[in-house]
């Protein structure tokens, strides 16, 4: 994800956005990535920090990147291999999980699903970087989730086409309920860079 913020950026831009500008992870901050507060901090959205600390207990999301697209944040999470992808249930303390079951239900609610499951325990990750999206509209802030499914990772034995990431992504929503269009779907991204371009010299 470094590599790809510093030298071959265009490849993380998805359709329909404008060009990103990168404020995590990036050289000049020693390659640093942000949750809770600080992340809104990092976007100039601090203002939302109050609200975001009734709406979620600390220790959130830890995000893969942090961007701005005509001023509104991006939320980047990225993945190298599938196993990745499917995150354990949460192992928050009882007073926390009660915190995010409450989160959970509030964003399921906006999405108005029919037949939510508990998110707790399927696919939690993608879960709780969905809520927070759904945080950031609810404050009125027209925020995007960047989805990252690198290829050709042969160190960590990922996907070799961009068909698998979709795929997942596809099943993933099915398991939380999700239809194939819903409030949030014209937020959330995926793109699927190749990392033989950075470890081949290829220009993107």
């Amino acid at each position: 994800m470094q590599r790809f913020v510093e030298e071959a950026p265009e490849q993380l831009l998805p359709s329909g956005c404008s060009r990103l500008h990168w404020v995590s992870p990036v050289a000049c901050d020693s390659f640093r990535e942000y949750q809770d507060g600080m992340f809104l901090k990092k976007l100039g959205f601090e203002r939302l920090a109050p609200e975001l600390e009734t709406f979620w207990p600390k220790g959130g999301p830890v995000w893969d990147g942090l961007a701005l697209t005509d001023g509104l944040p991006v939320l980047v999470e990225a993945k190298a291999h599938v196993s990745e992808f499917f995150s354990p249930p949460s192992r928050a303390s009882e007073e926390s999980l009660t915190r995010i079951k409450a989160a959970f239900a509030e964003t399921q609610s906006a999405l108005s699903l029919i037949a939510p499951t508990d998110w707790t325990k399927v696919f939690y990750q993608y879960a709780n970087r969905l809520a927070h999206l759904g945080f950031l509209h609810r404050e009125g802030v027209k925020a995007h989730l960047l989805l990252v499914g690198f290829l050709h990772d042969a160190e960590m034995k990922g996907p070799v086409s961009a068909e698998t990431w979709q795929a997942l992504h596809r099943a993933a929503d099915h398991a939380l309920g999700l239809p194939l269009k819903h409030r949030l779907s014209p937020f959330v991204h995926l793109v699927t860079p190749s990392v033989r371009d950075l470890s081949s010299g290829v220009s993107p």
